[in-house]
């Protein structure tokens, strides 16, 4: 990981860091973010408040930081994994890059997707998609735009509900056969 000057970002910041993600993690899954205090995250992940405020100024910004983070790492999957629905085997493999995305923050993606988290960004997500697919959809089906805007959203929201019940899985299957199975799902 690295900073925003791109110089390597310390070992210690990184661990403070995925520290602080997983405690966020576990507290959303119990209640809302605006419920969550900075008091309640470093008691929870026992370390001082002035750690937290050397890496954010509140909860939100934080919140806002990782989200930002999963944002970049979904485009730049889009970025080498053209959305192109003729070519089958690059939206295979970003269903693969999506799913191995998923699952190394399987902690605060569960969190984000579930009762308490924020549809906003789920929302965020889903229109990066969108306005990857959509065009190259239009383009091949020109005389059924509304037909696809309607199976879109209908295959959208199904792997929208598809990730939730695998982040929330105790018996979680591979991100391979994930991807397959979406894949398969969507074609």
């Amino acid at each position: 990981m690295e900073t925003k000057k791109g110089e390597k970002m310390d070992r210690r910041v990184r661990k403070t860091r995925a520290q602080l993600r997983a405690g966020l993690a576990r507290l959303m899954q119990q209640k809302n973010i605006k419920e969550i205090t900075v008091k309640e995250l470093v008691d929870e992940i026992d370390i001082n408040r002035s750690t937290f405020y050397l890496h954010y100024t509140d909860i939100y910004q934080m919140l806002q930081s990782i989200e930002g983070e999963l944002m970049e790492d979904i485009l730049e999957a889009i970025k080498e994994h053209p959305l192109d629905p003729g070519m089958k085997e690059e939206g295979y493999s970003f269903a693969i890059q999506l799913f191995r995305i998923l699952a190394a923050n399987k902690d605060i993606c569960a969190a984000l997707m579930g009762p308490n988290g924020d549809m906003a960004f789920v929302e965020k997500i889903e229109k990066l998609v969108e306005d990857a697919v959509l065009p190259e959809l239009f383009t091949m089906f020109p005389q059924n735009v509304n037909d696809i805007k309607y199976a879109y959203a209908f295959c959208i929201n199904g792997c929208v509900g598809m990730i939730k019940t695998w982040l929330s899985s105790d018996n979680q299957e591979s991100t391979q056969h994930m991807a397959e199975l979406t894949h398969k799902l969507i074609d």
